[in-house]
């Protein structure tokens, strides 16, 4: 890959760095200013362990991985781009989900940013070279990765849905957060199950995109297993049951999406 086709335009240098400060701003305010949060008791510890792992790991992260990404480093600018589809994925679920407080226009902010430069920047990595650069791996563990966390997901969530659709009710962790749906149900189910099949395909039939999307969802699904872990152990700490086998699964998958990024990461041949 030429160092032309690594470069950040700065049209999207200037919108992670706004997104770098708002995302600070957002989580400060939501973890030290008393009482901020207007939703259900239920969902406060998770909020709050999604703020605290945003603002120590994925602040951090974007600012490095974005110097990095400008400097021309292909690791760089995979990390830059994982990061940004977390926080994609972690505001637009503050947007819709989140009672209505006074950082709302903070949260459809940071959405419109980080889907601006998300997609512009997918736009502009050259699949076919990172493949390339990727020459001789074996991409099986990736594959499985992404089929078996299809399943995972998939599994989780229907376990929940399907009796509430049979019995015509509600599912516990809508009813209890006093919520009209779930946004997380729609955005996993919706978006994160199709791209991890749709990325598997890609890359068992050895597409180019199916590398590109396999190292930007490594990234995005590491952070966002760590979200989960730390909203586990703000409920735990709340007093709120938590499922043990959940906290085993992500706490499982967290872990070997961190050891496969890291696979893939040192893999890349710049």
């Amino acid at each position: 890959m030429t160092e032309s086709a690594l470069t950040v335009p700065r049209r999207y240098v200037l919108a992670s760095i706004a997104t770098l400060v708002l995302t600070v701003v957002a989580t400060l305010v939501g973890l030290f200013v008393p009482d901020f949060y207007r939703d259900a008791q239920v969902l406060l510890p998770q909020v709050y362990g999604q703020d605290l792992l945003t603002l120590v790991v994925a602040v951090p992260a974007l600012a490095v991985s974005l110097y990095f990404a400008v400097r021309g480093s292909l690791r760089g600018y995979i990390v830059w781009l994982g990061v940004i589809g977390y926080l994609l994925y972690t505001y637009a679920s503050y947007a819709f989900m989140t009672a209505f407080n006074e950082l709302y226009l903070v949260y459809t902010t940071l959405l419109w940013l980080t889907l601006f430069t998300f997609v512009g920047g997918m736009a502009r990595l050259d699949a076919a070279a990172l493949k390339r650069s990727l020459e001789g791996a074996s991409v099986r563990p990736y594959v499985v990765f992404h089929l078996l966390l299809s399943l995972l997901i998939t599994v989780l969530w229907l376990s929940e849905i399907l009796p509430a659709t049979i019995s015509g009710t509600t599912p516990s962790s809508i009813a209890d957060a006093g919520l009209p749906t779930s946004v997380i149900y729609s955005l996993d189910l919706g978006i994160v199950v199709p791209a991890f099949l749709l990325t598997a395909y890609w890359l068992w039939t050895d597409q180019p995109w199916g590398y590109a999307f396999t190292a930007v969802l490594l990234v995005k699904i590491a952070t966002l297993g760590g979200a989960v872990l730390a909203m586990a152990a703000y409920m735990i700490r709340a007093g709120l049951g938590v499922p043990i086998p959940q906290i085993v699964i992500f706490g499982a998958l967290t872990l070997v999406s961190v050891l496969l990024m890291i696979r893939f990461l040192f893999s890349i041949r710049v």
